[in-house]
């Protein structure tokens, strides 16, 4: 998910200067229709394409591991805080042996 919310703010970090500099091209009432679209095109688009890739990824760690029912599992990193790592498929951090059920 960090790598998401990264590349999304590196886009629009480049965007920003590059709309600001286009601005003296564009008559002003064509200004604000193409700033929506570049900023939609260039920076949203892609963090929303790049977060359903991530959702369709993880699906199943989310939805069907030991490590989604425990109170340590955090869903949106998908990351067990406890240990500080990732879980996948194969890999349990914990092994099952520190698993706390969620209140």
């Amino acid at each position: 998910m960090g790598q998401i919310i990264f590349w999304t703010l590196i886009r629009l970090a480049f965007t920003i200067p590059l709309l600001w500099f286009l601005q003296d091209y564009f008559d002003y009432n064509y200004w604000f229709i193409i700033l929506v679209f570049v900023l939609y095109g260039f920076v949203i688009h892609p963090a929303i394409i790049s977060y359903k890739k991530f959702e369709e990824e993880n699906e199943t760690i989310i939805n069907n591991s030991l490590c989604s029912s425990c109170k340590n599992f955090d869903k949106s990193a998908v990351i067990c805080i406890k240990y500080d790592e990732h879980p996948n498929e194969n890999y349990i951090p914990c092994n099952g042996v520190d698993w706390e059920p969620k209140p």
